[in-house]
């Protein structure tokens, strides 16, 4: 199952105008709630400043000085990553460039587990919604207004039926919220 997840607005942008996503630093539940969602997966299709927001975790020993970093910094270390950048000659950690087409790429890394696959990074999830590979949307829903900025979600050609299937507010009120793609059955 290839999952999209990301934190967005309430208006539906992922960084703002300037590029910003500080609004949407996890609190402590939220945070733990991804690493389990980290663990849950077996690798990771990303574009290039996604994997250049999460190479901290790669090479940052001071992010590994709270327990619950150093777990997070081990699961995401542990997964192997696909980085599609046309400006990357090179990358660091369990991550390599992407050879081939978006589309063989997650075939590939889906065929070789039973597991879940994530695609971050809102361009490169437009297009793996647009081919029609992204299965679910897992979105957390910030409690602020940005007016602008990178959106969550590409404009489309046709409409794209969702099935909620779970919600959860956290204590900071940021609202999880998991869509199924609709007449795609439960994995």
């Amino acid at each position: 199952m290839l999952i999209y997840s990301m934190s967005a607005s309430v208006d539906g942008y992922i960084a703002d105008r300037d590029g910003g996503f500080d609004w949407s630093v996890p609190s402590e539940e939220q945070f733990r709630f991804h690493l389990e969602e980290t663990r849950s997966l077996s690798g990771v299709v990303c574009g290039r400043r996604l994997y250049e927001v999460m190479l901290p975790w790669e090479n940052d020993p001071s992010l590994r000085d709270e327990e619950l970093g150093a777990e997070f910094a081990e699961a995401w270390n542990a997964l192997p990553k696909v980085v599609f950048s046309r400006t990357l000659d090179r990358v660091e950690g369990n991550a390599r460039l992407a050879e081939g087409a978006l589309d063989e790429e997650i075939g590939a890394m889906l065929a070789a587990t039973d597991k879940h696959v994530e695609i971050s990074g809102a361009g490169l999830a437009g297009q793996a919604i647009e081919l029609g590979l992204v299965d679910e949307l897992r979105i957390f829903r910030n409690p602020v207004i940005v007016g602008g900025g990178t959106p969550l979600l590409p404009a489309v050609t046709g409409q794209i039926d969702l099935e909620l299937v779970e919600t959860r507010t956290f204590a900071s009120r940021v609202v999880y919220e998991r869509y199924r793609l609709a007449g795609r059955g439960a994995a």
